[in-house]
């Protein structure tokens, strides 16, 4: 069975005959004629009643043509789609929970007209991230590393055939809202936090502590509350006073300015660095690298320094696509 067979026979349907439909299609009637025997042959049915009067469906034939449509109009939306050069192309980036990452694609949507270019952000699990990356439906993904994930992340990564980009290390800090009572400390150790509960991202319930979001996450909480999305987890830090270890890079355009990262104390400093990055499939790092262009000396959330990083995109003729993120270093 072929899609010309699909196009003949709907074609044969709505002209009601054999000679008609030749002629819509262009082509010889003894040809029409021999292509729906072969294909009658193959499916075991008699799709037209024959006659002086034209061509008529049987039974048989009607519930072929239902399905035939059905199949022939999928057929045309693809050719629609990608047979020809207008199609949008697509860039998509699966990323941890991060504020800056959603800022990074605000500006690159930006930067681009929608009517050419499909983009996606996905704010999801770490498991998901990596598989969104390795079956390719987005491009990059963004995730961080540590001592205690290290090895564990990077052994699923090469099993999924991924690499991992560095972009920036960072320190542990405590963030909550401003009006927490713990919120002017110039610094915070995990004995004025017992008070108060830990609040991290949901990872699944197959899931392990590696792929937690959030560093020390095997450290000894008095309790902990989890949340599936960004807005429910601030708003669990204004009403419960909720708290959250992260990498002190935070986005006040989009979180607002009621939030504060405060360093994190902690005696084993080297083990509880965060190390931040993206991953690619290792056969298309060439086309898609991460760079940091430039850093300034500028106040951003509390920080001495700003570090803007680029995206480029080869399919996009190198051409810079929009922010990633405005990074603050310690």
């Amino acid at each position: 069975m072929t899609i010309q067979q699909l196009r003949y026979a709907i074609t044969i349907a709505e002209t009601g005959s054999f000679n008609k439909a030749a002629e819509v299609l262009y082509i010889a009637q003894p040809s029409l004629t021999s292509s729906m025997q072969e294909l009658e042959k193959e499916l075991g049915i008699t799709i037209f009643y024959r006659s002086g009067r034209g061509a008529t469906l049987t039974n048989d034939g009607a519930e072929f043509l239902s399905y035939a449509r059905q199949l022939y109009s999928q057929y045309e939306s693809l050719v629609e789609k990608y047979g020809n050069q207008s199609y949008k192309k697509k860039f998509g980036v699966s990323t941890q929970h991060y504020s800056f990452a959603v800022k990074a694609f605000v500006e690159l949507v930006k930067h681009y007209d929608s009517a050419k270019y499909e983009f996606a952000i996905r704010e999801t699990k770490t498991r998901d991230v990596i598989s969104d990356v390795s079956t390719m439906r987005s491009e990059i993904g963004i995730l961080y590393l540590c001592d205690f994930n290290r090895a564990a992340i990077t052994k699923i990564l090469k099993s999924n055939n991924l690499e991992f980009h560095h972009l920036i290390e960072c320190d542990p800090y405590v963030y909550l809202w401003k009006g927490h009572p713990l919120a002017n400390n110039e610094s915070i150790g995990f004995e004025e936090l017992r008070d108060y509960p830990c609040l991290s991202f949901e990872q699944g319930d197959t899931s392990s502590f590696y792929f937690a979001e959030e560093i020390l996450s095997t450290s000894d909480y008095a309790y902990t509350i989890k949340a599936c999305d960004r807005a429910t987890l601030l708003n669990l830090m204004v009403g419960l006073n909720g708290y959250t270890l992260c990498s002190g890079i935070i986005c006040e355009e989009l979180n607002g300015s009621d939030y504060v990262a405060v360093p994190f104390r902690t005696e084993d400093e080297s083990g509880s660095r965060m190390e931040i990055g993206y991953i690619t499939k290792k056969e298309y790092s060439p086309e898609l690298t991460c760079q940091a262009i430039h850093r300034r000396n500028a106040k951003l959330s509390g920080h001495k320094a700003r570090q803007v990083i680029d995206f480029t995109y080869s399919s996009l003729s190198k051409r810079r696509i929009g922010q990633i993120c405005c990074l603050g270093v310690k």
